[in-house]
């Protein structure tokens, strides 16, 4: 579950201060956005979902917010970078990446398959001399829609 959010926004406080960086009201906004989508979004969606934002403060805020650790980029098709809240400030979820639209859906597998998924991530790690410190996973295919 996600945080609430005067924790999400304490959070995000300490991360950006860490960085060197302020928690202005434009950052506070772009969070606030993505805390509530229900999938990782394009600039054009942030726009869209708050019209009192201008797209070079979302293009700067997003860049400072992903730099801190409070924002990730999910790469996805197309031609729009799609941003989500960090993990560590969410739940731990997938993705499901349609390769025709660029789609981007949030998925949680359930906990036993997390766990093996954990353990075998890990085990190839070891192999290859890495250690992990988390995963993220994304499945590209093709979304019902496009079939």
């Amino acid at each position: 579950m996600q945080r609430v959010a005067s924790e999400l926004h304490a959070e995000v406080d300490r991360l950006l201060a860490a960085d060197g960086q302020r928690y202005t009201t434009g950052r506070r906004r772009v969070v606030e956005v993505l805390a509530v989508a229900a999938q990782p979004l394009t600039i054009p969606e942030i726009l869209e979902r708050d019209g009192d934002l201008s797209q070079s403060s979302v293009y700067r805020n997003l860049a400072v917010l992903e730099r801190a650790g409070a924002v990730q980029r999910v790469v996805a098709t197309g031609e729009w970078s799609r941003f989500e809240l960090a993990e560590q400030l969410t739940d731990h979820h997938h993705h499901l990446i349609c390769a025709s639209c660029g789609t981007v859906r949030d998925v949680t597998v359930p906990a036993a398959l997390e766990r093996s998924l954990a353990r075998s991530l890990g085990d190839l790690a070891s192999v290859e001399g890495f250690a992990i410190d988390h995963h993220r996973l994304d499945l590209v295919g093709r979304c019902a829609a496009c079939g």
